[in-house]
């Protein structure tokens, strides 16, 4: 068999690759088998990543059991939580592209016949998919895996209600020494956040793409199951090379379908929004955001998993994982069942026998949470290119809300008015210029959105942005703005006090402001200086594309 690392180990012209090789420890044996790489995103500052270690161990006994031969090279990743709220949010979702990129030039110099990706935190997921589908070599994907849930007053409880802490504290509703008590058990054990936050939606899609093994989003980080799950992952790898399976066959149109609906399942972040469409774009595949809506007019919302409800991903493992979601939305024939995974079967014989266990955790397909699936994409003068909700996480009597525009030009403005009590029950809080080009690097907004909650308006007030939200986010918080405001998109138009109408089951986001005064001020607007004029987010901003585009770079 003719392997991609012949190039760089077979031949007179390849002594000298092998004399490197030699450097490298490593015998004319495993020179004469495929190439694995192995790419870990183990650091020492991600919670969701400082177990990535023993994972990695697993993998490459799982590759060397099945006849390959491992070998680990980095990624890089962010831990959203720590980086939250200051300057260092604007150095998150910039990192998707860094991952793919690097992780293609590594890929490439050095002919990996095969890839397992071990990813787990928010950007790191989807960089790593965009690669894969980029590169397409065969690739299988396992994932450190989720965090246990926190247990606070015989409670469980996450990280989201950590930063309603803080809000509920600016209130005068909770102690120092009551926040502290939070702050000791809210984040038990290492892994990805332990709610439906970004990480654990995009490792659960990466499942319902048909990248990952049934497991891979839900298995928490602290089970042996996690590392059973890392050693099939090697050894399926040998197989996906010997059948020649590459993402490209896997990730298809119909597979992108099949995540859309499991996103509306599941009640997904609305990162995903984002993500999506980029790893789409990567695989050749075009997916318009009006598709989330059409998939989710017909898909209902089975999961109310924090921070939309009290149940965990630990709890969705329990119930069956996403297997078993995605069994319930084949009862009414709402995937395509068809489709090729990295099993080395198709969906429909995946999850053929995988029932829910707990349907007070995956509601049966006949008892939904709503009958409209967990994100909505709204439109309107607002926002004419799109702005994404979610939808599960949204209180009913937010649905529709009409109010007065609070309006700040970044977000430490806004926390500063919501903790000052200058923020009041029907207010719209908008936070503009923090889109992909105005951030630049389109920062989330939990700590807005938590003040919010924490201070007891969750059910009353509602904040849009050209920025985006964490998987933690709840309430009518709407993001994804576009245009965004440094595009000059009507965001930038808006003044305090206009009147904005949402109307999520309608899909709409309306600034009530006649056409003709938004021309007048669109005449005057005037685009605003890049906040950071150095570095890597600097020239990110001058490639980045829209967040209803993916915020893809272009090319």
């Amino acid at each position: 068999m003719t392997k991609k690392s012949d190039a760089v180990t077979k031949g007179m012209q390849q002594a000298p690759h092998r004399s490197l090789f030699n450097a490298l420890g490593m015998t004319k044996e495993e020179l004469e088998k495929p190439l694995v790489g192995i790419v870990s995103s183990y650091n020492e500052i991600v919670p969701g990543h400082m177990n990535i270690d023993k994972i990695t161990e697993a993998v490459k006994l799982g590759v060397a059991m099945a006849g390959g031969t491992p070998v680990v090279f980095p990624a890089i990743a962010v831990c959203d939580g720590i980086a939250m709220g200051h300057t260092g949010m604007k150095y998150s979702l910039v990192t998707r592209d860094l991952i793919a990129d690097s992780t293609e030039c590594m890929a490439i110099a050095h002919q990996f016949d095969a890839l397992v990706m071990i990813p787990n935190c928010d950007k790191n997921v989807p960089g790593l998919l965009m690669a894969a589908a980029r590169l397409n070599i065969p690739t299988i994907f396992v994932s450190g895996g989720p965090m246990l849930a926190g247990h606070v007053h015989g409670k469980k409880t996450s990280l989201s209600s950590m930063f309603e802490a803080v809000g509920a504290h600016a209130a005068g509703k909770m102690t120092a020494e009551e926040v502290e008590y939070y702050e000791e058990n809210a984040c038990p054990t290492c892994g990805s956040c332990s709610g439906m936050y970004t990480a654990n939606s995009m490792n659960c899609l990466t499942e319902a793409l048909g990248m990952a093994l049934r497991g891979n989003g839900t298995i928490p980080a602290v089970y042996s199951a996690r590392i059973k799950l890392a050693k099939h992952a090697g050894m399926k790898i040998m197989e996906l090379i010997e059948k020649d399976i590459r993402p490209r066959d896997i990730m298809t149109e119909k597979a992108f379908h099949n995540a859309l609906a499991v996103d509306m399942a599941l009640g997904c972040s609305t990162n995903s929004m984002l993500h999506l469409p980029a790893i789409a774009h990567e695989a050749g595949v075009d997916i318009n955001l009006d598709l989330a809506n059409e998939i989710s007019a017909k898909t209902p919302n089975l999961c109310h998993l924090a921070p939309a409800g009290h149940t965990y991903i630990e709890d969705l493992n329990e119930a069956g994982g996403v297997y078993a979601v995605m069994n319930e939305l084949n009862k009414k024939n709402l995937l395509n069942t068809d489709c090729l995974t990295v099993s080395g079967k198709t969906v429909g014989e995946n999850i053929e026998g995988c029932i829910n266990t707990n349907p007070e955790v995956i509601r049966p397909i006949d008892n939904p949470y709503s009958e409209v699936g967990g994100i909505a994409v709204l439109r309107g003068n607002l926002a004419p290119d799109s702005a994404v909700v979610k939808r599960s996480a949204v209180v009913e009597e937010m649905l529709y809300h009409e109010g007065p525009a609070r309006v700040f030009d970044c977000e430490e403005d806004a926390i500063d008015a919501i903790k000052s009590g200058k923020i009041v029950a029907g207010d719209v809080v908008v936070i503009r210029y923090e889109g992909p080009k105005g951030g630049p690097g389109m920062r989330e907004m939990l700590n807005p959105t938590s003040a919010i909650a924490g201070m007891g308006l969750g059910s009353t007030v509602a904040l849009i942005t050209d920025g985006r939200f964490s998987g933690a986010s709840r309430g009518a918080s709407i993001g994804h703005v576009s245009p965004e405001a440094a595009a000059g998109g009507p965001i930038a138009l808006v003044e305090e006090g206009d009147m904005i109408k949402i109307d999520i089951d309608n899909h709409i986001l309306e600034l009530m402001v006649s056409d003709e005064v938004l021309a007048e001020r669109k005449a005057k607007w005037q685009p605003r200086e890049p906040k950071i004029n150095t570095g890597y987010v600097a020239r990110y901003a001058k490639l980045v594309t829209s967040a209803d585009k993916g915020a893809i770079l272009k090319g």
